[in-house]
């Protein structure tokens, strides 16, 4: 695996900027993606699955996007929850500077495209979304979402999208186990599972 992966913290590949559209939220929009991000020609097909899958996001809150890339579900989240805190979370940087830019180019005042260490402590979330970078490998995948599946509020759901042939059932088994979240399939289609898993209320 080359070093320049779109997980990289500052990819050395060009930039190589380009305007895509897309509809997100219902709304056809047109955002800036550049080389060295997660799918950067087009909205990846397994984030589209999520985003027909999860159920509407709280209307306000913190509401975090884990893996944000160049950042369609924050800003699904963003125009669907206007009165809520979005949480753009990324390791790289240049993915950070396109939710930057997409957000205040649709006038986008409530998202925060932040590191993973930049994001104050002590945050709890509304709801969870992520197409997980699964490529990065079990162990640091693993990492990632005991990190950050734990911060839910009490009731709280993620949504987590995952191609079956990358581990969805492992996964699903995972959550539940290790985690101790409720989970379930909410969805297959298009080779992914959409999983939701929720917090139990205390």
């Amino acid at each position: 695996m080359g070093s320049d992966h779109y997980f990289s913290s500052s990819p050395a590949s060009e930039r190589n900027t380009r305007t895509i559209r897309a509809v997100l939220a219902g709304r056809e929009v047109e955002l800036t993606t550049a080389g060295g991000v997660f799918s950067p020609d087009h909205l990846d097909e397994g984030t589209h699955v999520l985003l027909d899958t999860v159920s509407p996001p709280p209307s306000t809150g913190n509401l975090l996007d884990l893996g944000t890339g160049w950042g369609p579900i924050a800003v699904s989240l963003a125009l669907q929850s206007p009165d809520a805190s979005v949480w753009a979370v990324d390791v790289n940087e240049r993915a950070l500077d396109l939710v930057r830019h997409n957000a205040t180019r649709l006038g986008l005042h409530n998202v925060n495209a932040m590191l993973p260490d930049d994001v104050p402590a002590g945050l709890r979330f509304a709801t969870i979304w992520s197409n997980p970078p699964i490529r990065v490998g079990k162990v640091e995948l693993h990492a990632m979402l005991s990190r950050w599946l734990p911060l839910l509020d009490d009731g709280a759901d993620a949504w987590l999208v995952v191609a079956k042939h990358l581990g969805a059932e492992s996964l699903q088994r995972w959550l539940g186990d290790d985690l101790g979240l409720d989970v379930e399939r909410a969805e297959t289609s298009k080779g992914f599972r959409v999983l939701k898993a929720r917090r139990p209320s205390a």
